[in-house]
């Protein structure tokens, strides 16, 4: 991408994690992280030197000045993050270990970000000379007004002529505080897409179809089914993730468009720091790389993702050179 920042809109939270190994509140020490599914890939584009934006709300005070800080030293512009009275969300984390899955609990009723409704938000401004707009399918989970609050982003980015990138991200403890089925309200967002970043189960619920997803041509075939459902569509990327225990997975990615597709050869992904947020690193390789074509993205956007398991916490530290590094490479011994 060489014209204008990619602007990411959504919500960053204040990540609580109990020590790896431990189950939550076993010992009385939290790791405490500021995250977010869209911050998480605005920072990870900007380690990668493509700029990138902020668009969200946080609290006014200490609290929300951390965070806001954690994205601004990163190289994120966060010049349109509006300010408000309130609180921050959260998440608790009990990290995964050996066959025992990691587990989050959320804690984001009433939120500053969730109480803003999107008449306080100057959607022209943010978006002039953005290259496009990244949002995903948490924000609407969060309850009718944010369900609101996507749509007028979307639909503002759609009138400015800017590219939608949309990644379901579906999140079924946030859908179920407020919303039986999802479906329709997801499928308001992908009609107006650009990219979508959606597995075959994404596709499945979108559709009220059912898909194999370990099954590489019915991944085909989700992909297929999804473009004759929303023909506004330009690209579906994915990864495909097989685990064997929390610190064993293998990987493989693909990319299609309505003419064309390319997957990734699975890749053994192990020794595992920490997983959550490797889903918005592969979303930031992927657009860093789209207009060098599906193979690059897809490859770039893989190899992003598995990095990203070897760091602990949300935030991508991989800048570009690394990155290529570990392309050449695959990563392994001292590099002097």
């Amino acid at each position: 991408m060489t014209r204008g920042p990619i602007l990411c809109f959504g919500e960053m939270l204040l990540r609580l994690s109990a020590t790896p190994g431990e189950s939550l509140f076993q010992s009385e020490r939290l790791d405490a992280r500021f995250v977010g599914a869209e911050a998480n890939v605005a920072v990870a584009l900007a380690r990668l030197g493509v700029p990138s934006a902020l668009l969200s709300c946080l609290p006014t005070g200490a609290v929300g000045e951390a965070a806001l800080d954690t994205v601004r030293r990163a190289g994120v512009d966060v010049r349109h993050v509006l300010r408000k009275a309130g609180r921050m969300g959260l998440f608790y984390l009990s990290p995964g270990s050996g066959l025992r899955a990691a587990s989050i609990s959320y804690d984001r009723a009433g939120s500053s970000f969730a109480a803003t409704p999107p008449e306080s938000y100057d959607w022209a401004e943010a978006l002039e000379g953005a290259a496009m707009l990244h949002l995903s399918g948490i924000i609407p989970a969060l309850g009718p007004q944010s369900h609101r609050l996507s749509l007028a982003a979307i639909e503002a980015a759609k009138a400015a002529g800017i590219p939608i990138s949309f990644d379901g991200n579906f999140r079924a403890t946030l859908w179920e505080n407020w919303c039986d089925n999802p479906a329709p309200i997801l499928a308001q967002h992908v009609e107006m897409a650009d990219l979508f970043f959606g597995s075959a189960r994404d596709i499945a619920l979108l559709l009220g179809r059912s898909f194999n997803a370990h099954d590489p041509g019915e991944r085909y075939a989700a992909a297929r089914a999804a473009f004759e459902r929303f023909p506004n569509l330009r690209h579906i990327a994915c990864t495909h993730r097989r685990v064997t225990h929390a610190g064993l997975h293998h990987l493989s990615a693909r990319l299609d468009t309505p003419e064309e597709s390319f997957e990734t050869p699975e890749i053994e992904v192990s020794d595992i720091v920490d997983r959550i947020g490797t889903g918005d690193a592969f979303a930031a390789g992927v657009i860093a790389h789209l207009d060098q074509g599906i193979a690059e993205a897809a490859e770039a956007g893989l190899a992003l993702c598995t990095l990203n398991h070897f760091v602990y916490g949300d935030l991508s530290p991989i800048t570009a050179e690394e990155l290529a590094a570990f392309r050449s490479d695959g990563g392994g011994d001292v590099r002097r």
